[in-house]
């Protein structure tokens, strides 16, 4: 099973350009979609959810046109949106059992087994008879989860799952995804770089609209092994530095300034050579220091 998303664009009324020419092709298994907020993330999801359509460009999964065939691929979809709305006055079950009906589960044994089984799944099956108003963001999210699965899909899309999550139920958001199946497409849209790098094989990274880097999260970091060098220094310094050389990153710790510099050869100065991770590669990827990787961003600042 493989996506394929051909040429993609959307300007919207307002002259913004969410999508320029996006192509991916995205194979069987969890896929990561990384970018900054406003990156055009959720609006390629909502294309790819037939939500909206695309200006130009084409999509297909397998054999399925999705801006021609909406409803062949909405059998077939599962979709997490970034804000999924719920019932607070309903119970787990009851509104998991009429999403099952929508979805076209009318036999109601067979439509028992499966909302019980999802919410098995899900962790929920203890609350099924909690109404959703008093769920944690955590349930709600793994709620989201459960009905994305409902019919079997073979395409599943989330948008920002995790976004808001305290650790324990990322962890615990993070185990339910990664038991979904390697047999289906799972995209995993998000601004957060340790979903994709605790979760996904294969990877890209968007801005403004456009594709600046894919590849699979290991082999992107082993081609920056040797290139990023970090040192500590006064935030007042931070200007002069990103003057000097190629800052791609720099963080509070424990109250002082680290800077990560991209460099082939270790700079001048009291810089010390570390390990690179799926955030070097990021951060790299927006300065534009991957060769697929256009200048696509300003110095990135993180506060930790």
């Amino acid at each position: 099973m493989e996506l394929r998303i051909h040429n993609l664009s959307k300007t919207y009324s307002n002259g913004v350009t969410a999508l320029n020419n996006i192509s991916l092709t995205i194979p069987a298994g969890m896929f990561g979609l990384l970018g900054p907020n406003g990156a055009g993330k959720s609006t390629l999801m909502r294309t790819l959810a037939t939500l909206q359509d695309a200006d130009s460009g084409s999509a297909r999964l397998d054999t399925i046109d999705i801006r021609e065939n909406k409803d062949e691929i909405r059998r077939v979809l599962g979709y997490l949106p970034q804000d999924f709305g719920l019932y607070p006055k309903v119970s787990a079950y009851d509104l998991l059992d009429h999403f099952a009906v929508l979805k076209g589960l009318d036999q109601k044994k067979q439509r028992k087994e499966v909302v019980e089984g999802l919410l098995h799944q899900t962790n929920l099956y203890q609350v099924k008879n909690k109404h959703l108003g008093g769920f944690s963001g955590g349930m709600r999210q793994r709620f989201g989860i459960a009905q994305a699965l409902l019919g079997d899909p073979k395409l599943i899309i989330v948008d920002e799952p995790t976004a808001g999550l305290d650790p324990e139920e990322r962890v615990r958001f993070h185990n339910l995804l990664s038991d979904i199946g390697a047999d289906k497409i799972v995209i995993l849209s998000t601004h957060i770089v340790e979903d994709v790098a605790d979760l996904c094989a294969n990877m890209a990274v968007i801005n403004k609209g456009s594709v600046i880097l894919t590849g699979q999260p290991l082999q992107l970091i082993d081609q920056i092994q040797g290139k990023i060098w970090k040192r500590f220094i006064d935030k007042s310094e931070l200007a002069a530095f990103q003057q000097q050389h190629k800052v791609i990153s720099s963080r509070l710790t424990a109250g002082r300034t680290l800077i990560h510099v991209y460099a082939d050869t270790q700079p001048a100065g009291e810089f010390s050579p570390t390990q690179g991770d799926l955030e070097d590669v990021y951060f790299a990827a927006m300065a534009g220091l991957f060769a697929d990787a256009p200048a696509a961003a300003a110095q990135q600042t993180l506060a930790a």
